[in-house]
């Protein structure tokens, strides 16, 4: 403690020193000057010699702050030692010095420097506060004035010279008034009317500027709120909304939302919103409006085919004071939605339609329509099925059903058609229209038999008044169209050659049609001798107009019964009328003698020679029989004797021959009784006498040559009995001439009969429709027989009878009134038509009964 106020004391005596002495250093230096800045040569100032400050120990003597300076010890110079802050050293003073003491040791002496410090621009101004908020009134006039708070400089001088600008606003302007009472006043002015609702804050900067060099600013941000008022009705954002809904929403769906804004703020933009309905006055019911949200949605159901269009108005108040409106309007459309199916009606039905009607009949009218609208109300028709009806448009929405194909009642008698229709919704929707469409008939078709030729079998004798056949002819056509009438048809000129020559006689007299039931009757007993066969045609007519007819042909063979008994043909020279009995010699190479027949006696007789060889035939019985078939087919059996004897009678040939050799111990004369029978049933027979005589060789050959000379060569098939030729050791000249003569005849009837045969006109026989018939009375063919229509399938001595006829049911018809043997071919002429080859083929093609039969048949007649 003692030393420091040793210390002060110096210092005093040394200021005292100095202050006597009168010596003082001032120096000045800027703020901010850099650390080892020199300030000034303070040993050369305080006159010491180089080296002295060092030696004397030249240094500052602080004075309770930092000075920020310092003595070089070895240039005695003052140097910045630290950052110089004026405002923090001195603040506002000016100006601002700073006094130092220099202490100088050896001797001791204080020294007093001044060290001012000058000040530089490094402060720039400063606002209170960054930003300042200021509430003006949205009403208040133009020139009004708001004081504002000026910015403060740390500098001093000109560096602290302040001057304010403003940023540019068209609203608002800056005065700064200087008064010497009140320094400086810093103002804002209103220069134009504020409207909150265009610019509610308005943002300025205020900056404040010093007059350094270079200058320094300082800023501050201006928020200037325009405090509302009730100036501004609530308003849309579009006068009118279109909205677009489809027809199918449901209730409660939003339709839209509202939106109305109101400028002002507070109280003043608090908005509610009502409804009224424009158009239709309907749509009350259908469109809620929530008051304070502005939701505007359905509250019942909307059809496009009934309003597409709503038009609604709807205000928006705010709360202020006087309350303000804003108005807009809404229209909504609704959207069609293909919710209703085509619809289809018939205005116009024309049925039945006549089966003959022309293509292009209009049979129905009718309306297509479709409440909805553009490709939902769009209705494309068709007709199904597709035949043989169609569909015309004939205008918009109207169709016409046209016949497109011919119709045809017999084969569709109704038609169920359907109209079909289909709008262009998706998905589409349809609608279906049937229709039942009759056909009314027309005749347009004739009867129609199922067959064209009808085969009738009828057995002979039968009843009058007999069913013959039952005959049906189809109509297709209905009612009298379809009623058939039938009848026997003479235009047909249908008929048969009568027997024994009388001409042509009508089918109509053998036969009737019922004209309902199409049944044939036999108006006759039929005799197969006398008809074979009976073609004729039937017709059917129906009712209709002009009537329709159809033809039938009807072939109606008539079946042998076994009504004949067999005949025996009459002897040689005499009439077939004189007697039923006869007998012709036959003459052979190994007989040895015949007798000629003995007339008048109602006995054949025969010659037979001694010594005549075992199957010598003698004489040959010859009987015919008028049926036919197994009705006609002989056989020939020996009564008497019914002991063995030297004869025998062939079964199916007639031919009586030699037993065994005939000798002297039989007697001269023989009576044989010989029973002709057929095969009918029940059999029918006739008996023949029989008388042989046995005579010498030469006798029998005398008897043989006279029997020739009497009865004439050419006559040898008239007589009724043939009898064997004598021994070839007798009358050799007679036999020569004998055999030269039945040679050549033999020779000169084959050239007859290949000649005939052969250039015979058999085409018009065969020109009948029908193929070539074998009729026959069994299950595997059928005999026919006729004496008058009969040819012999061989040539033999005698009157050959044959039991087989081969002819064509389908003869063309006579033309009336021409001659039977005109009009009708020879069966003979027919027989010439089968070649041998072909009757054989046939033949063969039965079973061996059926073989049998007609083998013994034929040989039975030679």
């Amino acid at each position: 403690m003692g030393e420091r106020c040793c210390a002060v004391l110096r210092v005093l005596v040394l200021q005292a020193a100095w202050a006597l002495a009168g010596g003082q250093v001032r120096y000045s230096v800027p703020e901010e000057a850099k650390a080892g800045t020199m300030v000034g040569r303070l040993a050369q100032d305080l006159g010491l010699e180089a080296g002295e400050a060092e030696a004397r120990r030249l240094r500052l003597v602080a004075q309770g702050r930092r000075a920020s300076v310092e003595v070089s010890g070895a240039s005695g110079a003052l140097l910045v030692s630290s950052r110089l802050d004026r405002e923090e050293l001195c603040g506002k003073s000016a100006p601002c010095a700073l006094r130092l003491e220099v202490l100088l040791e050896r001797p001791l002496r204080v020294f007093h420097v001044q060290l001012e410090v000058t000040d530089i621009n490094d402060n720039a101004p400063i606002f209170p506060a960054a930003r300042k908020n200021l509430s003006i009134a949205e009403l208040s006039v133009p020139g009004s004035r708001f004081p504002l708070e000026g910015a403060s400089d740390a500098d001093i001088g000109a560096n602290a010279q302040l001057s304010y600008t403003l940023s540019p606003s068209e609203h608002f302007a800056l005065d700064l008034q200087k008064t010497d009472e009140d320094g400086e006043s810093l103002f804002l002015v209103l220069r134009k009317s504020l409207d909150r609702e265009t610019i509610p804050v308005h943002r300025l900067v205020l900056t404040a500027t010093d007059g350094g060099r270079p200058s320094e600013t300082g800023t501050m941000e201006l928020l200037i709120s325009v405090v509302d008022a009730n100036d501004n009705a609530p308003q849309f954002n579009q006068s009118v909304y279109k909205v677009q809904l489809p027809e199918n929403a449901e209730r409660g769906t939003l339709v839209i939302k509202l939106n109305a804004t109101d400028l002002d703020e507070g109280s003043n933009s608090n908005i509610y919103y009502s409804l009224q309905i424009l158009s239709p006055q309907e749509g009350k019911d259908v469109f809620g409006l929530e008051r304070n949200s502005g939701e505007i949605r359905l509250t019942g159901d909307i059809d496009f085919e009934e309003v597409n269009l709503y038009r609604l108005q709807v205000d928006a108040t705010d709360k202020g004071t006087p309350s303000l409106s804003g108005h807009c309007k809404v229209v909504l459309e609704v959207l069609d939605v293909n919710d209703n199916a085509p619809e289809v009606w018939v205005t116009s039905l024309s049925v039945p339609v006549p089966e003959d009607a022309s293509v292009g009949t209009v049979v129905a009218l009718l309306s297509v329509s479709d409440r909805d609208s553009g490709a939902n109300g769009r209705v494309r028709c068709w007709v199904w099925p597709a035949a043989p009806f169609g569909l015309e448009a004939t205008f918009a929405g109207s169709y016409s059903l046209v016949l497109r194909e011919a119709l045809d009642r017999e084969r569709v008698s109704e038609y169920e058609v359907e109209v079909r229709a289909e709008d262009g919704g998706a998905p589409a929707l349809g609608a279906r229209r049937g229709l039942r469409v009759p056909v009314s008939d027309v005749n347009d078709n004739a009867p129609l038999f199922a067959q064209a030729v009808y085969t009738v079998l009828a057995r002979e004798n039968n009843a009058a008044g007999a069913e013959l056949a039952r005959l049906w002819a189809r109509d297709p056509d209905e009612a009298g169209n379809g009623r058939v009438s039938y009848s026997v048809w003479e235009g047909a000129a249908g008929g048969v050659g009568a027997a024994a020559g009388s001409g042509w006689r009508a089918a109509s007299s053998y036969v009737s049609v019922d004209a309902e039931s199409g049944r044939v009757w036999a108006l006759q007993p039929l005799d197969y001798e006398e008809l074979q066969v009976l073609q004729f045609e039937v017709r059917a007519v129906d009712a209709g107009e002009p009537p329709l007819c159809g033809n039938a042909t009807v072939q109606l063979f008539v079946l042998d019964e076994n009504d004949n008994a067999p005949a025996l043909l009459p002897p040689a020279g005499s009439a077939p009328e004189a007697g039923a009995v006869a007998a012709e010699a036959a003459s052979s190479s190994s007989s040895s003698s015949f007798v000629g027949p003995v007339s008048g006696s109602g006995t054949l007789w025969a010659w037979a020679a001694w010594g005549a060889p075992a199957g010598q035939v003698v004489a040959k019985i010859r009987a015919v029989d008028a049926d036919s078939g197994y009705n006609a087919w002989l056989r020939y059996e020996l009564w008497e004797p019914r002991a063995k004897g030297p004869f025998r009678v062939g079964l199916y040939s007639g031919e009586v021959s030699t037993a065994r050799p005939l000798d002297e111990a039989d007697g001269a004369r023989h009576t044989l009784l010989i029973v002709v029978r057929d095969h009918g049933e029940p059999a029918r027979s006739a008996t023949a006498t029989l008388s042989v005589s046995l005579l010498e060789a030469n006798e029998a050959a005398l008897a043989a040559g006279s029997s020739l000379a009497s009865s004439g060569s050419g006559s040898r098939s008239a007589v009724g009995v043939d009898v064997g030729g004598a021994a070839a050791s007798a009358a050799t000249n007679v036999w020569l001439v004998v055999a030269i003569c039945a040679v050549s005849s033999l020779f000169l009837l084959a050239l007859v009969l290949y000649g005939a045969s052969r250039w015979a006109p058999r085409a018009a026989v065969l020109s009948g429709p029908g193929p070539t018939t074998l009729v026959c009375a069994s299950e595997v063919g059928s005999w026919s027989y006729s004496q008058r229509h009969s040819r012999s399938l061989c040539v033999a001595d005698g009157a050959a009878k044959s039991d087989l006829m081969v002819f064509s049911p389908n003869f063309p018809p006579p033309p009336p009134g021409a001659a039977p043997k005109d009009t009708q071919p020879e069966p003979s002429a027919l027989l010439h038509t089968v070649s041998a080859s072909s009757f054989v083929s046939s033949a063969l093609s039965h079973p061996p009964s059926w073989y049998l039969l007609c083998e013994g048949a034929f040989s039975s007649h030679g």
